[in-house]
Formats: structure tokens, C-alpha cells, sequence
């Protein structure tokens, strides 16, 4: 594996691991438990249709596509095709579960709870 595989291959792990935010904070001062736990349950169903797999495969075949370009100038559209799906991948599995995240508190507050993060 070559030296610029490698540090993206760290890179994109790194910022996948960004990319685990914990849970939703909400404040549950006066909050029923059991009616925050239905609506909890709801709108984590909603942001699972959100599939972060799908987007991270379109992702790294466009970018694998597009570094495949430049890579075949050079003589080497292998790893210039392996790099940019690498890239292209993680950042379309970053967007799709900043996405989800999104979708998730969205209905949290949209049922009135107050979400703090």
C-alpha cells in the first residue's frame, strides 16, 4: 500500500470517527418518560431511512471515476482511481449521516422537545 493510500486511508477513519456524534441532548425537565421514549423510538425510525451505505458506494464510484482521470495522464489511474474513491466515499458517508442526524432532531423538536446540541 502506498504512502498516500495509507494517510487517507487514516484520514477517512479519523473523520469517520468524527463523524459518530453521541445522541441527540435533550431537556426532559417535565418531559413524560414514556411519551419522550415513543416519540424517541419515532423519529430514530425516520432517520434510519437515511442509509449512509448507499451514499459512501455513489460516492467513492464517482470519485473513483474522477481520479481515475488524471491518474491515466500520469500513468498511474489505478491508485489515482483507489485514492478518489477513498475520498469520494467518505465524504459522501460523512454527509449522509450529518444527514440523518439532522432528520433525527428535526423530528425531536418538531414534537416539541427542546434538543440542546
Amino acid at each position: 500500500m502506498s504512502t498516500n493510500r495509507l494517510t487517507l486511508l487514516l484520514l477517512a477513519t479519523g473523520l469517520a470517527g468524527c463523524a459518530a456524534h453521541p445522541d441527540p441532548i435533550v431537556d426532559t425537565k417535565g418531559v413524560d418518560p414514556q411519551k419522550f421514549a415513543a416519540d424517541w423510538a419515532d423519529c430514530e425510525a425516520y432517520s434510519e431511512e437515511i442509509v449512509i451505505g448507499t451514499g459512501a458506494a455513489k460516492g467513492a464510484a464517482v470519485g473513483a471515476a474522477v481520479g481515475a482521470a488524471p491518474g491515466a495522464i500520469h500513468g498511474d489511474a489505478g491508485e489515482s482511481a483507489a485514492t478518489g474513491a477513498l475520498y469520494g466515499g467518505t465524504r459522501s458517508g460523512l454527509m449522509a449521516d450529518r444527514d440523518k442526524q439532522k432528520v433525527f432532531k428535526r423530528c425531536l423538536r418538531g414534537r416539541g422537545y427542546r434538543v440542546l446540541n
